[in-house]
């Protein structure tokens, strides 16, 4: 029996499990810790390379017209200019006229009505909260971002565009009584060199994106690129976001899986699709559960500015849907704004026109730790009738692969045990383990998301054959100690 777990209490249970078997650790914890900032354990540090490695392979290596790169954090500041981040990259500001609290302005409490029935609601912490006689009216009660309910169709009387907004609240005090949104810009500013007046200031850069356009020609002479062809890297990006939270979420240090998909502008809508579908898709592949998978497109008002549409993937994480990853139709303005900033050309050349053309650029855009968070997310539960707690990790990205056991410390269990041991660890990530009873130690590992364990017992010692547990269904079978490899081989590749 699964134990129906609140969503709102899943993130709590996400944290503790995650410092207690060593995925994530807050930053600094024995000085207080950093707001927002974490650490990768032992298992979180293989976990995080196992999701990356499984994205290079699928989205670069395994494919004959995409090729990787990994460009520097620290860029020329006419890089940034170009780029439109120095101009655009801004959030709204808002300040509490009676608290004195500054906040995002699309963070804040949002109170909604319908303009043709009564319903009333307002978006609050992740949450739609409403008077009970219309919860009904929602499909869920986990809040979107607030930008989707702005003009949407009423949920209570049907009737198409009718939710207006009714007024913002200030999330420390509640009061009304707000300033003007003002525009602070999100990128960290530091100083290049040994002297800090403004002639040195540079900035971390906020995305990984544009350390490919301006490698273009670099990278496009070098391996004799033809169009569609795709440049990815996966790399830290750094954001001073105002509004921080939900664990790893959303923080001022992470790494990104972006790659830029250069193309004909004709054949955009091709492109666009192909991307929308082959992301999707590759969220399911890893283990990622459909039903709390989605597609939003974005509306012409929430459009980047270099965007000529962008479609996310969006996770239903324990406080409401939110975007997963970003799939962009960047058309070729990147390109075009280097060109005119630096001078330089950044072409190639077109067979079919006989000429060069600046290509068009098709962009997917995850996040490592947003992605982390999901996988943890989707793959925790409470195995009530068991008594223990699970996380179904797919077994590719899983830290562990196999834990190995002696089912007690005599009769030469242990030295059979580490045997096996060191000849699985030099094919896969195994974990050996002698401490505890035998169910204490099956539990330490079905928390880890480790998806199969071996014992040695009595019958190995008279047969040759250990016991295989899967983790999920908790079937136990035999095996030829001598086979074992091969077929965890087997299992892992399914």
């Amino acid at each position: 029996m699964t134990k129906k777990i609140q969503r709102n209490e899943i993130m709590d249970k996400i944290m503790s499990l995650s410092k207690r078997r060593g995925f994530i650790f807050q930053s600094s914890e024995i000085y207080g810790g950093m707001n927002s900032c974490w650490d990768y354990g032992p298992l979180g540090v293989e976990l995080k390379r196992n999701l990356k490695n499984t994205w290079w392979r699928d989205v670069i290596t395994s494919r004959s017209n995409v090729v990787g790169m990994d460009a520097g954090i620290l860029m020329h500041p006419k890089v940034w200019i170009a780029s439109g981040h120095v101009e655009n990259f801004h959030d709204p500001l808002v300040d509490c006229l009676d608290c004195k609290t500054r906040f995002r302005e699309d963070k804040a409490p949002h109170k909604f009505k319908c303009t043709k029935c009564k319903l009333k609601f307002r978006v609050e912490g992740g949450k739609i909260i409403t008077n009970k006689k219309f919860e009904e009216a929602f499909d869920d009660l986990n809040a979107s971002e607030v930008g989707v309910y702005f003009n949407s169709d009423c949920p209570n009387c049907k009737t198409e565009s009718s939710i207006v907004l009714d007024k913002i609240g200030c999330p420390n005090c509640g009061s009304p009584n707000l300033s003007a949104p003002k525009q602070f810009n999100l990128m960290f500013k530091t100083h290049y060199g040994p002297s800090e007046d403004s002639a040195s200031e540079i900035y971390l850069r906020p995305e990984t994106a544009q350390g490919i356009f301006v490698n273009f020609n670099n990278v496009a002479n070098s391996m004799r690129g033809k169009l569609p062809f795709g440049i990815g890297q996966i790399g830290k990006a750094f954001r001073n976001e105002i509004t921080t939270g939900n664990f790893i979420f959303r923080s001022r240090e992470f790494e990104q899986m972006e790659m830029e998909f250069f193309i004909k502008d004709e054949e955009n809508a091709k492109w666009y699709d192909y991307w929308i579908n082959e992301r999707f898709e590759w969220y399911k592949k890893i283990g990622i559960k459909e039903e709390n998978l989605r597609l939003r497109k974005h509306e012409n008002d929430e459009l980047a500015h270099y965007a000529r549409a962008c479609t996310d993937v969006e996770y239903k994480f324990p406080f409401g849907w939110s975007e997963l990853e970003g799939i962009a139709d960047r058309r070729n303005y990147d390109l075009e704004q280097h060109i005119k900033e630096s001078g330089k050309k950044l072409s190639v050349f077109d067979n079919d026109t006989d000429q060069h053309i600046v290509p068009s650029v098709i962009e997917t855009s995850a996040g490592v730790d947003r992605t982390m968070l999901t996988i943890l997310s989707d793959a925790y539960w409470e195995d009530q009738a068991n008594n223990r707690v699970v996380l179904s990790l797919s077994p590719e990205i899983a830290p562990i692969k196999v834990a190995v056991f002696p089912l007690v410390n005599r009769d030469n269990m242990p030295e059979i045990a580490e045997k096996i041991y060191d000849d699985i660890s030099k094919n896969m990530a195994a974990f050996y383990d002698k401490a505890g009873s035998i169910g204490r130690r099956y539990r330490r590992q079905d928390e880890a998301g480790t998806p199969f364990a071996l014992t040695v017992d009595s019958q190995t010692l008279e047969d040759g054959t250990v016991t295989l547990r899967e983790r999920d269904s908790l079937e136990q079978t035999r095996v030829a100690k001598d086979k074992v490899v091969a077929v965890l081989i087997e299992k892992i590749g399914k």
